[in-house]
């Protein structure tokens, strides 16, 4: 797909991996949809990019955890530009807590926005995907979902959903030319792993990861703007994680 004049949604397009993907498609030509839970102010990069390669960006304001403004979020995009090429679900965070230790509220919001919301937002988008030819969606995961995750249950249970919900939709919809992958990041530079200490971190680089660096929210973006632009790839779980879950020892 060339992504020149093409339009694309963003589930948390407004910061970290979801504004780097968000960045990154507008600087190739896109139109860019940005969703948020709350409305906040455009990143001046974002602005910059656009304004440079003469497309156009809006921010919208929506829970992913809510099925009505899923649907009213692809709704708005198609009444704003007049067609979706391109659907990108960023939209999640951390869901601490281990097995016994997570409430049950918390356990039912992380499948509510990490995994329901795919559901109601690709109902959504996928049939103006299918008028005009085909589309492309690209879910986040993560490597949380392909291992053990002590500490963060919720997490690694609903970003383990997100790779066969994307080989169960890639097959489903295949035949209306609408390709569908997921993009699961390992240890990430972005103020979702904020919290960790020091020690932490450096634990990580030293010990965890084979290649001793963390990502960027760059390198991700690149991975998913690839998986868009190429139109022989779909049902596939694209892991970038520097080598970590590879790793035996």
């Amino acid at each position: 797909m060339d992504l020149k004049g093409k339009v694309c949604l963003v589930t948390g397009g407004t910061s970290g991996i979801g504004a780097a993907t968000a960045l990154t498609l507008a600087r190739k030509g896109a139109h860019v949809a940005s969703v948020s839970r709350r409305a906040v102010q455009a990143p001046d990069s974002l602005l910059s990019a656009v304004e440079s390669h003469g497309t156009t960006v809006r921010f919208l304001e929506g829970d992913m955890a809510d099925p009505v403004a899923c649907r009213k979020c692809v709704g708005q995009v198609v009444k704003d530009f007049g067609r979706l090429d391109v659907l990108v679900h960023s939209a999640g965070g951390p869901v601490p807590g281990g097995f016994y230790a997570v409430t049950e509220e918390s356990w039912m919001n992380a499948f509510a926005v990490h995994v329901h919301s795919i559901f109601h937002l690709t109902r959504a988008a996928a049939p103006h995907m299918a008028q005009q030819g085909g589309g492309a969606i690209i879910l986040l995961g993560s490597a949380a979902g392909l291992r053990g995750c002590l500490g963060a249950a919720a997490y690694g249970v609903v970003k383990g959903a997100l790779p066969q919900f994307a080989r169960v939709l890639a097959r489903e919809l295949a035949d209306q030319h609408i390709r569908v992958n997921c993009v699961s990041p390992g240890v990430i530079r972005t103020p979702f792993h904020d919290s960790l200490s020091p020690e932490q971190a450096r634990n990580n680089i030293e010990n965890r990861i084979p290649l001793h660096t963390e990502g960027k929210p760059e390198d991700v973006a690149e991975l998913i703007a690839s998986l868009v632009e190429n139109d022989f790839i779909t049902g596939e779980n694209m892991v970038i994680d520097g080598g970590m879950t590879m790793r035996i020892v």
